[in-house]
């Protein structure tokens, strides 16, 4: 048997009050207190379990990564989807790839996704 096994065996079989006089000796002996120990650790647990659940995307871009055999069908949808003139259109889908939406929800991404895609264009939500 063990040094550990010996003094856990013996701990088992002490009262609360013995426990209780145990500890203060270990803090005399060591210089430590239980107290602090038992506080400091769900105290460094706590940033740790707030970090941990990570925030849901909310915003979202939509990036036209290749405007495909159709570049005309694509540069005019571009231009429905952006609001900006033909000139700029053409520029966005030939700087591909390139963000034709940003900062949009999801549906709205999904939606000039659907739009691209519909036209040839090969595009991804980030």
């Amino acid at each position: 048997m063990s040094k550990t096994e010996q003094i856990l065996d013996l701990v088992k079989q002490m009262s609360v009050v013995e426990l209780a006089e145990l500890v203060k000796a270990f803090e005399a002996e060591f210089g430590v207190s239980a107290a602090a120990m038992v506080a400091a650790a769900p105290a460094a647990a706590g940033p740790a379990a707030e970090a941990a659940p990570e925030a849901e995307q909310t915003e979202f871009d939509v990036v036209l990564t290749f405007a495909g055999d159709q570049k005309i069908a694509v540069i005019r949808t571009v231009k429905e989807i952006t609001g900006v003139g033909l000139k700029e259109a053409k520029a966005l889908v030939d700087a591909a790839p390139k963000a034709i939406k940003e900062k949009v929800s999801r549906q709205e991404a999904e939606a000039v996704k659907a739009k691209l895609d519909e036209v040839g264009a090969t595009s991804e939500i980030k």
